[in-house]
């Protein structure tokens, strides 16, 4: 826009112009801005680290099963110098571990092959080969251990090599780790097949997505998940395609999910997250000049509060609280409102009407955000940041069919090193 453009605007327009330009940047609470893009605090107006006021303090439980007992007793008395007999009755006072990581390396068995002269007939014979002739030198909990640390460490080939390297006296090419991954990643699709067939004959269904990059590519990392299973899909797109042909023609009864239109319509039925709807309700009402946003912001925590504790309320005490939030809804949604920000605020929560308090005919079945979602690909988001995304889509499938198979089995709380183990054995 140049002079000749302002020019030719009208003074409600040139102030409303100005406003907008006044306004500051949404953050992670007004927005659905990772925190990570905040501005950070100058140092004197910042929360100190270390334990709170008040903090109850959480000590180190002893080991189950140590491998050695170490018993200290008294030598002589402190009173009178006398010396204590062998069999002196004895009194258990305190128990402390010490813990050591003995010194790990690699264990290696050297195969050797032989062949023999017949005495009798002179031909000469040779012992089968080794298995380990012709596959891979390294062993199960090797393959493990770099599918573990690159998928739920975010170590690049070239860390996991010196890692590989440096604590465990084991040579290991970034080729080699490649290798790995990809003989591995038949048994680990297998069990993301088996969680897919959960997902697609779930009645309660959420899902998230999130940018990532593969083959240099702006592209996506989703997630659905359900009560029994979670499954990852990286994809090239956002569109509404790749929930559809994740589902498999399945319709849930509930799906939830953010606003984003491609989310919309894969369930009978929809529940908003309305921590999405909070944010821009805060962000509306600290830089709106109307108070409509905290009317709705109040609106906002009853529904809450109510989600909180829906389990606990009868049919009929939970029907009517119901009934009371949306009679309030009725009311702020016909306000009239000078405010832009208000107003935008209004319609977006009134596009979403219906999808706000499903929650309640579900009690705890269903939640009122979606904030599981968003906390099922944080590690992806993590590992986006610190690998800056992945050169070929085969191993963006292969690390999101690991998290798949690890993300299901901790719904039953699973150790997800065992996991990875057990899915190569």
């Amino acid at each position: 826009m140049d002079r000749s453009d302002l020019q030719q605007l009208s003074k409600e327009q040139l102030i409303e112009l100005v406003l907008r330009l006044q306004r500051p940047e949404k953050n992670s609470r007004t927005s659905s801005k990772p925190p990570s893009t905040d501005k950070k605090e100058k140092r004197e107006n910042s929360r100190p680290g270390g334990a709170k006021l008040g903090h109850e303090p959480h000590n180190r439980q002893l080991a189950d099963d140590p491998d050695e007992f170490r018993d200290h007793v008294p030598g002589i008395c402190e009173q009178c110098g006398g010396a204590f007999s062998l069999d002196a009755a004895m009194e258990l006072i305190g128990e402390y571990d010490e813990i050591e990581i003995p010194p790990v390396k690699p264990y290696v068995i050297r195969h050797r092959r032989f062949a023999c002269r017949c005495a009798h007939c002179g031909s000469r014979a040779k012992a089968p080969a080794p298995a380990i002739a012709t596959t891979t030198p390294f062993g199960l909990r090797i393959h493990a251990l770099a599918v573990y640390f690159k998928g739920f460490q975010a170590l690049s080939y070239e860390r996991l090599s010196g890692l590989f390297r440096d604590a465990f006296g084991l040579v290991v090419s970034e080729g080699a780790l490649m290798n790995m991954f990809i003989r591995s990643h038949i048994r680990f699709k297998v069990e993301a097949e088996k969680a897919k067939v959960v997902l697609r004959a779930a009645q309660i269904v959420a899902s998230d997505e999130t940018g990532v990059r593969i083959e240099g590519t702006n592209s996506y990392h989703w997630v659905f998940h359900c009560k029994d299973a979670v499954v990852h899909q990286p994809d090239y797109s956002r569109a509404a395609r790749v929930a559809d042909e994740m589902m498999g023609g399945h319709k849930p009864a509930v799906w939830i999910s953010d606003r984003y239109s491609a989310q919309q319509k894969h369930g009978e039925r929809h529940q908003t997250c309305l921590a999405h709807l909070a944010r821009d309700t805060a962000f509306a009402f600290e830089h709106g000049s109307d108070d409509l946003p905290f009317r709705f912001r109040v609106w906002l925590g009853r529904a809450f509060d109510l989600a909180k504790e829906v389990a606990t309320f009868t049919a009929s005490t939970l029907a009517r609280k119901k009934r009371e939030l949306e009679g309030q809804l009725t009311v702020l949604l016909t306000v009239t409102t000078q405010c832009d920000l208000a107003r935008q605020l209004q319609a977006k929560i009134g596009r979403a009407r219906s999808q706000l308090l499903t929650f309640c005919d579900y009690p705890g079945r269903v939640e009122a955000t979606n904030n599981t979602s968003e906390r099922k690909l944080r590690p992806c988001v993590i590992q986006r940041k610190v690998t800056n995304g992945y050169r070929a889509m085969w191993a963006a499938e292969a690390e999101a069919d690991v998290r798949t198979t690890v993300d299901t089995a901790r719904l039953s709380g699973a150790n997800p090193f065992a996991v990875i183990v057990n899915a190569l054995t």
